[in-house]
């Protein structure tokens, strides 16, 4: 089994994540504690989706996020470069009615303004070009397009964070180990989650990718994240706005 290093090259991380489809949500979902499941139901309610709005799922890998969009009646596409993740998903009887197409986070297959929304879960920090996906994202949604970014980040209560840190690097792969197809992929997600930026770094970093209105809610305590911008709505429109947090579920 492959496992991508912190390098990020896309042709590893994408073999890894092949590795890992037949059992990635299950094991998402005991690694979570089944908290993924609220995780996705709040990426879904910031994205304050109408029925018929045209939804790009980046990162998508089985499809499990893009039917809770679809649930609210959005046109939502799923999109992933790990063919064996778009396989895995298209075999699940449950994601019959799901649309999966091929594609990188830095070279995206649509046309500019395609879509009404964006999101991607849990994917940002395996892109080898963060700034790149932002702007390629960005591209594809039409102005006044909402963008919806859920990521692991930071527990914001010290002794708090000091417990999970430890749960990412000990027990995270020991845990993979049992449930898990490969379970040093693992090992890379506990290392690519420790390296990646907290809230306020990352809501620069969409900034000054173009987009406006950033802001971010932290889940379970800060353990995730979900960061919410806007495309402008004109070019002359002022972006790379920086305000405060909006709150904390």
């Amino acid at each position: 089994m492959t496992r991508a290093t912190l390098a990020k090259e896309p042709s590893e991380v994408a073999a890894m994540f092949d590795g890992v489809a037949r059992r990635y949500d299950v094991t998402n979902t005991v690694l979570s504690f089944g908290r993924d499941r609220s995780w996705r139901r709040r990426t879904r309610a910031v994205l304050q989706l109408q029925p018929g709005d045209r939804v790009l799922d980046l990162a998508a890998g089985t499809g499990v996020s893009t039917v809770e969009f679809m649930r609210a009646g959005a046109d939502a596409v799923a999109c992933d470069f790990s063919l064996g993740m778009l396989r895995a998903g298209r075999a699940n009887k449950r994601r019959r009615d799901v649309r999966f197409v091929a594609g990188d986070a830095v070279h995206l297959p649509f046309r500019d303004g395609a879509f009404d929304a964006v999101t991607i879960s849990f994917g940002l920090r395996n892109v080898v070009d963060v700034s790149g996906a932002l702007a390629e994202m960005a591209r594809v949604v039409r102005p006044g397009g909402r963008l919806v970014i859920c990521e692991f980040s930071r527990p914001t209560w010290r002794p708090f964070r000091i417990v999970y840190l430890n749960y990412l690097m000990r027990a995270l792969p020991w845990v993979a180990r049992r449930v898990s197809s490969n379970p040093d992929a693992y090992v890379y997600l506990a290392e690519s989650i420790r390296a990646w930026p907290a809230q306020d770094e990352l809501g620069r970093r969409i900034a000054a990718a173009g987009w406006t209105q950033v802001q971010y809610r932290n889940l379970t305590g800060g353990i995730v994240a979900l960061h919410i911008a806007e495309k402008p709505r004109t070019q002359s429109a002022r972006a790379g706005t920086w305000p405060s947090p909006a709150g904390t579920d």
